[in-house]
């Protein structure tokens, strides 16, 4: 036993998610899991039931049976469904997370004792930072604490101390209560050496911010000098048996709760962003400590949230942190897993954003981030003219090389796919002018003659006329075609919202095709339409199912006959005939209308992502008439203009699935 640490069976349960495990033995119930939360529950593979009982949650790494009562964890599920010994159990799943075990040495026993009281050390650290926050030297401290706008409960939630000048107040305090000198150096608490003829502590006169680990015990510190004059405005405990500053997150314990719930995770830079957020309400976040985003910390990331949100300032290091955590992540994507990208107008941080313009201002960006992809694009296009075949030509290399550091083989092909497009409309339409900045707004004024007009549109200095806003794009000839079918210019009856082609055949194929709403009720529960009649289909087609997972076309229309709507459906396959979408069709197999929906929620959620970025575009037009914000909306705008081109070529795109 111990030759299998807690540190190292907790390494192997963080790297690996636990229904992926229980779910080689079990199917989840797709009604009642809530995947996006790590919530699943099955029929217990322990005890014979008919109604699911059994509750597997990643949050807590936890299994639990409410009919037979049996509970355990990763290892145990092991021991006891598969009939493996603990150890057997431990190196199988050590193998499957890339972790190495250890052999088995007396030596190795010694250490984990030295370990577990060295936690004890930190945590009684801890207590003497927070008593010296309160003593009369800690007054400046405090201060400073309140000018920052920290309330006190937010001081408390997050453990925030104080470490005095005196060069060896900790150490007295710690000798104080039995622990032993060698204890003091080996927590990274006290500085020794053999040059060094009296040790002092580390750290003095600096605010303390304790770093937890996930189980939630102090390990280490961060500290912030109260002196302008300190060269090192920040320092964090050195590496030590508890803390390795690469393969942990500051907030992590606390922020991984709410991730689950909120499906979302955000990394900022730092102590002070990560609290600031806090007290905004915004409880999912974390942050590096002074590295740069490493890989060990986006495995831990991806353990919270499939794309975390990467909150950099606007600034020169903001821009050179967020190129690096590209380079990081590339190797590592996988189906589902990446990062996405929010800068920080240049010159503020979050706390900043938050008490200039407020909260709402915040979600504004985080919910406008940037995918990889485009962060991506703009890196490697931002500086560069490519009007040449031969510059044309090198930037294609670039990307490809970039490109092939993907690991995963289908990742890689859809990104390959996804720049091969880009590029031919980059070229084709750009004549190789720059793409838009990812960073900072160009702040030499505005030369591209646009203007922003007073209805949100945008006009051409030099031509009369020269508008475009959401729904007018420039340079479009399929949107202008689109534009003049059924589909964007007329209401039926009771339409009164335009209807887009692609929502229409999210819609239709699954009305059509109700045997694809088991495997992805989840994803259409989650669509938001504008259109009335698209709305009250969805949540009937909800209803219906829910009544019964077998039900043909025919029964379905039937449902709908009965709740009123045969009417309106009948209205939006009208407004399908005039585009050749054979594939949502009664009689098109449904392995290729499944294609068909597929393609038609990917452009849709593409769609939704793009009209957050253009709203945040608009803005920053409007606020900064520069080249590069110009640039950046007139990229967005095309984007935009690709996606709706597309709606009409959703039947086009998968010809091969009907052979």
């Amino acid at each position: 036993m111990a030759r299998f640490t807690p540190q190292l069976l907790d390494d192997i349960r963080d790297r690996l998610t636990l229904s992926d495990i229980v779910g080689r033995r079990v199917s989840y119930d797709k009604r009642k899991s809530q995947p996006q939360k790590g919530d699943f529950w099955a029929c217990c593979p322990f005890h014979n039931e008919k109604t699911p009982s059994f509750h597997v949650d990643d949050r807590k790494g936890i299994y639990h049976c409410f009919g037979c009562g049996v509970h355990g964890d990763h290892f145990r599920f092991l021991t006891e469904k598969e009939g493996l010994s603990f150890p057997e159990a431990v190196e199988q799943l050590a193998d499957e997370a890339g972790v190495e075990l250890p052999k088995s040495d007396p030596r190795m026993i010694e250490q984990e004792k030295k370990r577990a009281s060295l936690y004890d050390v930190t945590a009684l650290a801890q207590q003497y930072f927070l008593e010296q926050l309160q003593d009369k030297e800690g007054a400046a401290a405090r201060g400073y604490l309140q000018q920052r706008g920290l309330s006190l409960e937010i001081q408390r939630r997050f453990g925030i101390g104080f470490a005095p000048r005196n060069r060896s107040g900790l150490k007295q305090y710690l000798a104080a209560k039995g622990i032993e000198h060698g204890q003091m150096v080996e927590a990274g608490l006290v500085v020794a050496g053999p040059d060094i003829p009296v040790s002092y502590d580390k750290f003095r006169d600096r605010i303390m911010f304790p770093i937890l680990d996930l189980r939630e015990r102090v390990i280490a510190f961060g500290g912030r000098a109260m002196s302008a004059d300190n060269p090192a405005k920040y320092m964090n405990s050195p590496e030590t048996p508890l803390f390795s500053k690469r393969s942990i997150l500051y907030n992590a314990a606390s922020a991984r709760k709410v991730a689950f719930d909120k499906g979302r995770i955000i990394v900022v830079e730092g102590y002070m962003d990560v609290i600031a957020l806090a007290q905004a309400g915004i409880n999912e976040a974390v942050a590096p400590l002074g590295t740069a985003l490493t890989e060990d910390q986006l495995r831990l990331l991806w353990k919270m949230a499939d794309e975390p949100i990467l909150c950099f300032d606007g600034d020169e290091a903001g821009l050179r942190a967020a190129s690096r955590s590209i380079d990081v992540a590339l190797p590592q994507l996988a189906p589902g897993k990446t990062i996405q990208f929010t800068m920080l107008p240049d010159g503020q941080d979050p706390d900043d954003l938050l008490k200039i313009d407020g909260v709402d201002a915040m979600e504004d960006l985080l919910g406008s981030a940037r995918s990889l992809s485009d962060m991506i694009w703009v890196r490697e296009t931002e500086k560069g003219v490519y009007n040449t075949p031969e510059r044309k030509a090198a930037l294609e290399a670039k990307i490809s090389s970039l490109i092939r550091l993907i690991s995963d083989p289908n990742v890689r092909r859809y990104y390959e796919q996804a720049f091969r497009e880009r590029m031919q409309v980059f070229f084709r339409s750009n004549s190789g002018a720059r793409a838009h900045s990812y960073g900072r707004g160009n702040q030499r004024g505005n030369q591209g003659g646009y203007r922003p007009s007073y209805d949100g549109s945008y006009q051409n200095k030099g031509q009369a006329g020269g508008r475009f806003g959401v729904g007018q794009h420039l340079g479009s000839q399929v949107s202008e075609e689109l534009r003049k079918t059924a589909l964007t210019s007329r209401n039926y009856g009771r339409l009164n919202t335009p209807l887009i082609a692609r929502e229409l055949v999210l819609v239709v194929t699954l009305l059509n095709h109700p045997v694809l709403l088991g495997d992805h009720l989840e994803d259409f529960a989650e669509l938001s339409f504008k259109n009335p009649s698209l709305k009250r289909i969805q949540g009937a087609l909800i209803d219906c199912y829910s009544d019964g997972e077998d039900i043909s076309a025919a029964q379905l229309r039937e449902k709908m006959m009965e709740r009123g709507l045969l009417d309106e459906i009948l209205h939006l396959e009208n407004a399908l005939l005039s585009l050749p979408f054979w594939q949502i069709g009664v009689n098109a197999p449904d392995s290729v209308a499944e294609c068909g929906w597929k393609q038609a929620l990917a452009l849709h959620h593409r769609a939704h992502t793009l009209n957050k970025e253009l709203r945040a575009a608009e803005r920053a037009y409007a606020n900064d008439e520069s080249e590069l914000n110009l640039e950046r909306l007139l990229d967005v705008n095309a984007q935009i203009v690709n996606v709706d081109g597309t709606d009409i070529l959703i039947d086009s795109l998968d010809t091969m699935s009907a052979v």
